[in-house]
């Protein structure tokens, strides 16, 4: 739920993936993005997979 809250936020920037993903990478605590990274992306948006597969 917080990564699509993210890549709705972030939906403005030139390319809302590569910004949801750099969100990701520097403010999200290593466990959160350990735990995305194994759950289940069927409930994500589409930018959002494709921020969490550019991890």
């Amino acid at each position: 739920m917080m990564a699509n809250q993210i890549a709705t936020n972030l939906a403005h920037a030139p390319d809302p993936a590569a910004a949801t993903a750099e969100h990701i990478r520097l403010y999200w605590d290593p466990r959160m993005k350990a735990m995305i990274r194994q759950a289940d992306v069927q409930g994500l948006s589409a930018t959002a997979k494709a921020a969490i597969a550019g991890l």
